[in-house]
C-alpha cells in the first residue's frame, strides 16, 4: 500500500503543479529534492512571485525510521518504527479576491521491532480560506467535496465537513481559519472499509482538488482590488500563520520527527500584518466574512 499510494502522490503532484503553472502563466515551480538523515526524503516544489500566485508549495515526502520518544507519547505506543508519506499543498494568491487553499493526503504505518505492521491509516483533507466571501465559490468547493465523498459513503461529507470545521478553528480567536472543506484522520481498515477502500476514497478526494479550486481562481484572478483589500488580506494571512504555528498537528509532527524545516514552513504566507486591536468597518464585506467565520455554515 505504501508504494502504491506514494506512486499516486507523485502523479498527483505533477498534475497539480502543471495546472497551476498554466493558470499563473508567468511563474514556474522550483523543485528541491531532499533527503532525511534518519530515513527517507521528498520532493518540494515552490512557486513564488507569479502573476496569480504570490507563494505556494506542492510537496511530497516519504519518511521512515524510529518514532521519537515525544511522538511515542503522542501516539501512546512503545518503541516502534514508522513510515509516513503524503502530499501537502498551500497556495497563496496575489489577488485578495482569490482564496488561499490547503490540501493534504497522507498514509501512515507503524511497525514493531520485527518489522510487523501493528497499525496503519489514511488521513487528509482540503479546505478553502477566502479573504472576500463569494458564496457561489464556497458552494462550488463544498459541492465537489461532497461529490467525492458520496461516491463512497453518504455519511462521509457531513462527518468530515464537521471535523474540518472543528479542526481549523483558531480557538484563541474564536473563529474559523476559513470556510472549511474536509478533514479526516485515522482512517483504518474495518468491516465496513478495507484499506483498499480507504485508498480509493482518499485518491477520489485528491483527484477532486483541481476541479474544486481552479475554476474559482480563473473566475476571480482578474478582479480589481485596492490597497485596502490587500491590507485586509495580509491581516487575515496573520490569522492563517497563527493557526499553522500554534495549532496545526502536521506542523507539529514535522518538527518532532526532524522534518525539513523549509518544507514544513512553506505553508506560511509571504506578507502578513498584525495591526493592534483591529476591527473592520461595520456592515463591510470584511465584517461579513468574520460573521461567517464565527459560526461555520452549511454550504450544500
Amino acid at each position: 500500500m505504501k508504494n502504491k499510494f506514494y506512486k499516486y502522490l507523485q502523479e498527483l503532484q505533477n498534475n497539480i503543479t502543471s495546472k497551476l503553472e498554466e493558470i499563473d502563466g508567468v511563474a514556474k515551480f522550483r523543485e528541491d529534492i531532499w533527503e532525511r538523515k534518519q530515513g527517507g526524503g521528498g520532493k518540494t516544489r515552490i512557486i513564488e512571485n507569479g502573476a496569480v500566485f504570490e507563494k505556494g508549495g506542492v510537496n511530497i515526502s516519504s519518511v521512515y525510521g524510529s518514532l521519537s520518544s515525544e511522538m511515542q507519547r503522542y501516539f501512546k505506543v512503545g518503541d516502534v518504527d514508522f513510515f509516513a508519506c503524503g502530499l501537502s499543498l498551500v497556495i497563496h494568491p496575489k489577488n485578495p479576491m482569490v482564496p488561499t487553499v490547503h490540501a493534504n493526503y497522507r498514509y501512515f504505518e507503524m511497525y514493531d521491532k520485527t518489522g510487523k505492521i501493528i497499525d496503519q491509516w489514511f488521513g487528509g483533507g482540503q479546505d478553502l480560506t477566502p479573504y472576500y466571501l463569494f458564496e457561489e465559490d464556497a458552494k462550488h468547493f463544498h459541492q465537489l467535496c461532497k461529490k467525492a465523498c458520496d461516491k463512497h459513503n453518504s455519511t462521509f461529507y457531513p462527518k468530515f465537513k464537521k471535523q474540518c470545521d472543528d479542526y481549523f478553528w483558531n480557538s484563541h480567536r474564536e473563529e474559523a481559519r476559513g470556510i472549511g472543506g474536509l478533514f479526516f484522520d485515522y482512517c483504518k481498515p474495518s468491516e465496513e472499509m478495507s484499506l483498499e477502500n480507504w485508498y480509493h476514497f482518499v485518491t477520489e478526494v485528491g483527484n477532486s482538488f483541481l476541479k474544486a479550486y481552479t475554476p474559482i481562481v480563473e473566475k476571480r484572478k482578474k478582479l480589481d482590488y485596492s490597497q485596502a483589500n490587500r491590507t485586509w488580506q495580509e491581516i487575515r494571512c496573520g490569522r492563517y500563520a497563527e493557526f499553522n504555528l500554534l495549532l496545526d498537528k502536521g506542523t507539529l509532527f514535522g518538527l518532532k520527527t526532524n522534518g525539513r524545516i523549509e518544507s514544513i514552513l512553506m505553508s506560511l504566507p509571504p506578507h502578513v500584518q498584525w495591526i493592534y486591536d483591529y476591527y473592520p468597518v461595520k456592515n463591510s464585506k470584511e465584517e461579513s466574512l468574520l460573521k461567517v467565520l464565527a459560526h461555520p455554515k452549511d454550504w450544500v
